[in-house]
């Protein structure tokens, strides 16, 4: 799963981000913004590098009009918009790999040939602030106006404007998290999958708590694996990790591990890592899974929405088939809120200053964040949510649009309710870091072989290690 998608990747190297940022202001002002963007107000260049980690991009463009795969069913081989190349660059988030090999290439991109010239480069939530306020990422309203993404969910750009109020990146999708839950357990634990009567059992933690109990007594997993919950209460802090170089534990941090450890001594949950817990949703032992919608596509194995809808046919005339050997069977899955709002990550699209493709990172733009037709279908294809609220508005009052996963259920409107209270004001740069070592740390408390004081120690110094400046 590590392989496939989000925040995946290993603890975010500040240490790395000092020579990555040698010999440029880290913080972009008008001059600099305007010297950067120098030569990207036409297209000269004949390839259009795209750099990223997984094939999740290359499927979105798919749907861009004027574009031609060169195997719409091998995505990241690329493609041509009008005579320019399309080439993906892909590095696996595995041990952060990705942010590594990009990093380098961007602090080479002012003496790298045209043709090798990274234009556009995809950022994770958990490290986009590394990259906004430098003068590696370029004002992108130089490709769209105000008006045009004047329907995006706020915080969509708050985390990617900088500074001095220049937004830097663009993401076709908002991230607010559900509840998924197995549909056959549900109907026999608590005699109904009706998401409303499912979210009267999950509604708060302690609910939670008590739905685990009764999922133990049948047999089953209440959840795949203790840090399968760490989102959403990771999410709903008060603190943020860091202030002024010292590090903060958030009181909701410890309520986590306290409510894991209680799930996993009932024998509710295994003590696995994020990714590999996945299998347990997978294999009709375990009652729910908290995440977002693209977490049903990459980490449920689902990708796609019904595998018998006609997609339409590509510029050659082909039928567009995505991935669907990978489709659940109808309806194996259910949602609701669960015990609190959240989200997790997204994708955004960042312009690398120097490009000279600005016509073709236009179109891309444009189409896949502020053209409602083309986000509507990327629901409808791949059972995403989009970043535009009033389409997902309109598409939560479809009584036509269904999800094939979820049993013919329309969720965006429980969607959209939770992108409304997504808060972006406890993140800081440091946080893939500390969430994943904090989550790492605890391992021998849920197994009893250390105290949460202890755990907590090991945490310390972890991060201290790997952030040498920061302070208890």
């Amino acid at each position: 799963m590590k392989n496939f998608k989000k925040l995946a990747s290993g603890a975010l190297a500040l240490a790395m981000a000092g020579s990555m940022f040698a010999g440029c202001s880290p913080k972009t002002d008008s001059g600099a913004t305007t010297a950067a963007n120098k030569g990207t107000a036409a297209s000269t260049g004949k390839v259009l590098n795209i750099w990223c980690w997984n094939d999740e991009f290359a499927t979105r463009m798919l749907l861009v009009d004027g574009y031609t795969p060169t195997n719409k069913d091998k995505p990241l081989e690329g493609g041509k918009i009008g005579e320019v190349t399309v080439k993906f660059t892909q590095v696996a988030n595995t041990d952060n790999a990705y942010q590594d090999t990009l990093d380098k290439a961007l602090d080479k991109q002012a003496t790298a040939a045209a043709d090798d010239k990274i234009d556009l480069f995809l950022v994770e939530a958990d490290y986009a602030l590394k990259y906004v306020d430098t003068n590696y990422t370029v004002d992108v309203t130089q490709f769209v106006s105000k008006d045009d993404i004047a329907n995006q969910y706020k915080y969509t750009q708050e985390i990617m404007t900088d500074s001095n109020g220049v937004l830097k990146g663009l993401s076709w999708q908002a991230c607010p998290g559900l509840l998924f839950y197995n549909r056959e357990i549900a109907k026999e634990v608590l005699g109904s999958d009706d998401p409303a009567t499912v979210q009267t059992y999950v509604s708060d933690w302690s609910k939670f708590q008590d739905t685990a109990k009764k999922m133990v007594d049948k047999g089953y997993l209440m959840e795949p694996s203790v840090n399968d919950s760490y989102r959403v209460y990771s999410n709903n802090v008060t603190k943020k990790w860091v202030v002024d170089k010292k590090i903060q534990i958030d009181d909701n941090l410890k309520a986590w591990a306290e409510a894991s450890k209680a799930i996993y001594d009932m024998g509710g949950t295994k003590n696995v890592d994020l990714w590999g817990g996945y299998s347990n949703a997978t294999d009709g032992g375990c009652f729910c899974v908290f995440g977002p919608a693209w977490l049903i596509n990459f980490c449920l194995g689902y990708q796609g929405n019904d595998p018998t809808a006609d997609l339409g046919v590509d510029d050659d005339g082909n039928k567009i088939v995505y991935n669907t050997s990978n489709v659940c069977n109808k309806g194996a899955w259910g949602a609701c809120v669960g015990p609190q709002s959240f989200y997790w990550g997204g994708t955004w699209m960042c312009a690398a200053s120097g490009t000279d493709n600005a016509s073709e990172i236009t179109k891309i733009m444009k189409s896949l964040t502020c053209d409602a037709d083309t986000m509507k279908k990327i629901v409808t294809t791949y059972d995403d949510f989009v970043n535009n609220q009033a389409a997902m508005e309109a598409m939560a009052a479809d009584t036509t649009y269904s999800s094939y996963v979820l049993g013919g259920m329309n969720p965006l409107g429980l969607y959209a309710e939770g992108a409304k209270k997504i808060s972006l004001s406890n993140l800081t740069i440091y946080d893939q870091g500390c969430n994943e070592t904090f989550q790492t740390a605890m391992e021998a408390y849920f197994e009893g072989k250390a105290t949460y004081d202890e755990c907590l120690e090991a945490f310390y110094t972890s991060i201290q290690t790997k952030y040498p400046g920061l302070e208890r």
